[in-house]
């Protein structure tokens, strides 16, 4: 299906330029680029773990290989770097006879990736990993003895033998080892992801907030501070903004038509690790959301990885039924939306749900990729002239 059959629901500064359809299994998460190879990700309902595409022509992307995932599990999060792609397993849905770990494929030719390597987490197995080369890997999981996501940190130096390094928990979440959990009612303290500032890992955990780790010695990650927000829960990713002394954390929206706290995109301010605090919130989208269907709120970051876009003032943020937002934090006080895009929602399926992007850099083409986890696909977004000038001031 190409991108003139596809219907644009609200735009502004963002135009659609290609579609797919993946091969008529949408369900798609995280993107990974790699030259003209594009690693996508799928939530697990499709039964597929990963799709590779060919995007030598943005304007038509091309599906190459699809690889399915194990039974019982799925493969939802991929990461790129080193000449390595990482893939995850973990149970889904309460599958049978799942995997648990991760794989690691040698990406040398792109579009044919070979397994080298794997990592049994044990457990439940891997949710998110954070993987930026060198020898560390970081990511969420569920290893026996925990009841869910805790923090763990795997030594890559032998990428055939990926080997854990060290691990980090709210305490009483090891009920294997006697631990008891004093946790509010209705809420859940689970890890999702870490992004780093140096030594500094800025882990979302679930409604427990924001923790800033010490992960100066891997082997015994300290705990520096905590900081919740209300409104707030379901924190999912926390980007440092090194340069600034900020962090980015967003909220996941995980009900249907908002029957939950609403979810925000925050600014704080890290300049005392120890002491972090809020600085703001982005702009809420305006309109019927709530009444659309399906979720409506914050779910994912361009991380400013290497070799993408980058920028400490220009956020590139997955919203769900609202689509895609970008914000201009340069006044971290006072958050400004500068585009948007929203697609009509695929057929049969109740709206939209905008899941995760990645976002090229400008030596590259510019261009934004983005998933819908339902079953909407891969789509493909061209900034206008004034986007695409602010990105060239805003870039790193």
């Amino acid at each position: 299906m190409s991108a003139d059959a596809i219907g644009t629901r609200e735009a502004s500064g963002l135009r659609l330029l290609g579609y797919s359809d993946l091969n008529s299994t949408g369900d798609g998460m995280q993107i990974m680029r790699n030259g003209d190879a594009l690693y996508v990700g799928h939530l697990g309902g499709s039964g597929l773990g990963t799709s590779i595409l060919d995007v030598s022509d943005p304007a038509h992307p091309r599906v190459v290989t699809q690889i399915p995932a194990p039974a019982g599990s799925h493969s939802h999060k991929v990461q790129l770097a080193g000449g390595l792609l990482l893939v995850n397993e973990e149970r889904f849905r309460g599958g049978e006879g799942f995997s648990h770990g991760f794989l690691v494929y040698d990406v040398s030719d792109p579009f044919e990736l070979r397994r080298i390597g794997y990592f049994d987490s044990t457990g439940e197995g891997v949710h998110r990993i954070v993987w930026l080369g060198g020898r560390y890997a970081y990511m969420s999981a569920v290893p026996e003895g925990f009841d869910d996501r805790i923090f763990l940190i795997v030594d890559m130096s032998d990428p055939t033998h990926p080997v854990e390094a060290g691990r980090w928990w709210w305490p009483g979440m090891w009920r294997g080892g006697g631990e008891v959990l004093d946790q509010p009612e209705g809420k859940r303290f689970a890890a999702h992801h870490a992004l780093l500032d140096g030594d500094l890992g800025y882990l979302g955990y679930g409604d427990a907030g924001m923790v800033i780790l010490d992960l100066s010695d891997v082997s015994r990650p300290e705990h520096i501070a905590t900081i919740g927000w209300n409104p707030g829960g379901d924190t999912h990713t926390c980007m440092p903004l090194p340069g600034r002394k900020l962090v980015v954390a967003t909220d996941e929206a995980i009900k249907e038509k908002c029957r939950e706290e609403q979810k925000l995109v925050h600014v704080l301010d890290v300049s005392d690790p120890a002491a972090p605090k809020v600085v703001s919130a982005c702009p809420v989208p305006e309109g019927d959301y709530c009444n659309r269907g399906l979720r409506f709120g914050p779910h994912n970051l361009h991380e400013n990885r290497p070799g993408s876009y980058r920028s400490e003032t220009l956020m590139f943020v997955t919203y769900f039924n609202a689509g895609l937002r970008v914000y201009d934090i340069a006044d971290a006080e006072r958050p400004v939306e500068v585009a948007h895009w929203v697609p009509e929602p695929a057929p049969g399926q109740i709206d939209t749900q905008i899941n995760d992007l990645f976002v090229s850099s400008l030596d590259d083409d510019g261009l934004v990729y983005v998933t819908d986890r339902v079953g909407g696909g891969l789509f493909v977004l061209e900034p206008d002239d004034e986007l695409s000038a602010r990105m060239r001031q805003a870039a790193l």
